[in-house]
């Protein structure tokens, strides 16, 4: 993958805490950042699947256990 360069205008307390905290666990602030864009993506697509699956109708737990073959019923 290729490697491009962004610029973002950030609070300096913040970068302060970043530059700290990956020094202080020698992790490179370049992949601290863009793992942390991942993850917040990652959350931001697990959003959208949570408020599409709230809509999805129900079924009864006897037909779901019926089609696992796991229904306790004779």
């Amino acid at each position: 993958m290729a490697k491009v360069q962004i610029s973002a205008r950030i609070d300096d307390v913040l970068k302060s805490a970043v530059e700290r905290y990956c020094k202080s666990r020698g992790i490179v602030m370049n992949h601290f950042i863009q793992e942390a864009l991942i993850d917040r993506l990652e959350e931001l697509e697990d959003i959208e699947d949570l408020k599409r699956l709230r809509h999805e109708p129900t079924r009864p737990l006897t037909d779901v256990l019926g089609e696992l073959e796991l229904n306790v019923r004779p």
